[in-house]
């Protein structure tokens, strides 16, 4: 990184612009919010509430109107232990559903997913964007479509595929072994032509690591600032919100952990983070309003 990187650690704060498609989205002193709009029957937190095309649009639509600046679309579970889904399937969930969308809001949609045909028939659907958990490890032409499409790219760091990530969460120093990651991820993107201002990376807390794996990440989020363009973090309603929150060792429900995915929303606002994923996005936005308030 040049010394007169003005995204550097520790560089004043300014306005700088994702580029997703033809959309442009200021990246500036607060995040902005990543609406969640799960496609599927199993996801830990709504599994099978939006899983028809109607009612994921209707949701899409509420998400955008409440406040979101981006509408992640998944149709594959990728909690801890989730079997992987086959493409063909996830394209018959996605489908309508970013058709839908794409004449109904207007806000970029991000397709969750690691593989290239998904990502490929979503962005020429009307998608401008992948959220990548793999950080483009898991499927090698994934990288190529992204840059084909001139979308922006989420490259997360999972240690392993979801199925047995868990087993995987050992590190020595899990913020530099991240990192480390995401750095590699970033020169793989670059690599395939994927340019600095269409890359966000993501720590992925809860992929591949403990509860105090992702309060240590949390605790460091500086040491992930400048490897992309921006920093995205999705907490919300996770299980190590649940268990920091519950009583005698046993976690909230995933019902019950909104105030908690709220406060670290706003942990993220005061630590310069410029996307947040979030389920719960007109309270997010109502408190990241009032820090802007407070911090302005």
């Amino acid at each position: 990184m040049q010394a007169n990187d003005p995204f550097a650690p520790g560089a004043p704060r300014g306005v700088r612009i994702l580029h997703a498609g033809p959309f442009r989205l200021a990246l500036g002193a607060m995040p902005l919010l990543m609406g969640v709009v799960n496609v599927t029957p199993d996801s830990f937190s709504d599994g099978g509430r939006f899983l028809e095309p109607a009612a994921a649009i209707a949701h899409g639509v509420r998400l955008a109107a409440e406040g979101a600046a981006i509408l992640d679309l998944g149709a594959e579970s990728t909690r801890p232990g989730a079997a992987p889904v086959p493409a063909a399937e996830q394209l018959r969930r996605l489908l309508p559903v970013v058709r839908g969308l794409a004449g109904a809001v207007a806000v970029p949609l991000s397709i969750d997913t690691t593989s290239a045909a998904v990502a490929e028939a979503c962005l020429a659907a009307g998608a401008t964007m992948v959220n990548d958990i793999s950080g483009l490890t898991f499927d090698p032409r994934l990288a190529a479509v992204v840059a084909a499409a001139d979308a922006a790219l989420v490259v997360m760091h999972c240690p392993a595929p979801p199925l047995v990530m868990q087993a995987q969460a050992v590190y020595r120093d899990v913020v530099a072994e991240v990192c480390a990651a995401l750095a590699a991820a970033v020169a793989r993107a670059a690599a395939a032509g994927i340019s600095r201002d269409r890359l966000l990376v993501d720590p992925g807390l809860g992929f591949g690591k403990t509860a105090e794996h992702n309060w240590e990440i949390l605790r460091h989020l500086d040491a992930f600032e400048g490897l992309g363009w921006g920093r995205l973090v999705g907490a919300s309603r996770k299980s190590f919100i649940g268990l920091a929150t519950g009583a005698a060792g046993v976690a909230r429900e995933v019902s019950a952990r909104l105030e908690g995915s709220l406060a670290v929303a706003m942990w993220c606002a005061l630590a310069g983070v410029e996307v947040v994923r979030v389920h719960d996005v007109d309270a997010t936005a109502q408190v990241l309003k009032i820090t802007e308030m407070l911090t302005s």
